[in-house]
């Protein structure tokens, strides 16, 4: 009885810590440079059938790094996703050197996907495909390193798909919106020129266009000194790095972004208040960079 009364206690505690999910797996701690480490990792990501979108030095610090990465099958999944979903399609790998090392690291795929599917992942069919599309990801990341450590807070599937930092403040459902534009492909262009011509101090990491969903998304890079990605990253935390970059959405006409004060929070989920104060202005910073690619 005692050894019953155990084991269903340790399926119990498993399960409630199934339920909460990081938002990053540490894969491994490399005994090589940047260079060397980002060619690793474009190796293995390719060697295993993805597409490399795209990869930059977030604020020109060469000592962070982030690898964009898709395939078929997550592209896929977001066309089911509905609104906004195709901002999930961008897996990102995250690379920074420390004490001599490269750490390597991954956005969950599961968190970004109770975050950003959220009620498509009450379906049981559509959870089902989800969760082996995230599973197959880490599985082809071994190629890498096998730590699959957790880390950068923990938060409930169950919260994930109504996310905010706290009450009154934004969720996926309030996205900022940009611009209207006449056509989605005059939206298409207008955001293509201006980043190739760096408007607002940005970067063009990727750009990623569903034709026939008529649906683009866009990663930009933030190389303001003040007010990009070298101010607010060492405030918040630079080991999160494959937080970066942030996402343009164009769907028809209208561009849109999530709202600062959601991103923010749901990359940095253990940001205290008094951390978060410091970078008070970033939401503001970034939409200000995004509006200038716009016109």
């Amino acid at each position: 009885m005692k050894k019953t009364f155990v084991t269903g206690m340790l399926i119990l505690l498993g399960t409630l810590f199934a339920g909460a999910v990081a938002p990053y797996l540490k894969i491994a701690e490399l005994n090589m440079g940047m260079d060397g480490a980002t060619e690793k990792v474009v190796s293995v990501l390719t060697s295993q059938g993805y597409e490399i979108l795209g990869d930059y030095a977030p604020g020109r610090n060469y000592g962070l790094h982030v690898v964009v990465f898709t395939n078929d099958k997550i592209k896929e999944l977001s066309r089911k996703s509905g609104d906004r979903g195709m901002l999930a399609a961008a897996m990102k790998v995250g690379l920074q050197r420390e004490n001599g090392k490269t750490v390597v690291s991954v956005v969950n795929p599961e968190y970004l996907f109770f975050a950003y599917f959220r009620d498509k992942m009450e379906v049981a069919s559509f959870k089902s495909e989800a969760l082996s599309v995230s599973a197959s990801v880490r599985k082809d990341l071994e190629g890498i390193g096998n730590m699959m450590k957790p880390f950068g807070g923990e938060v409930s599937r169950k919260d994930l798909m109504k996310y905010r930092y706290m009450v009154g403040m934004p969720e996926f459902d309030d996205p900022v919106t940009l611009a209207e534009f006449g056509s989605f492909e005059e939206g298409l262009a207008t955001i293509r020129k201006n980043l190739s011509a760096g408007k607002g101090a940005t970067i063009k990491v990727y750009e990623m266009v569903d034709r026939n969903g008529r649906r683009a998304i866009f990663g930009v890079g933030l190389s303001d000194k003040e007010e990009g990605e070298s101010h607010f990253l060492p405030i918040i935390g630079e080991s999160h790095v494959a937080a970066m970059p942030y996402e343009i959405i164009l769907q028809g006409k209208k561009a849109t972004m999530l709202h600062g004060r959601y991103r923010f929070a749901l990359h940095w989920p253990e940001l205290t208040m008094g951390t978060f104060t410091k970078i008070m202005s970033s939401p503001g910073d970034v939409e200000d960079a995004m509006n200038s690619l716009m016109e």
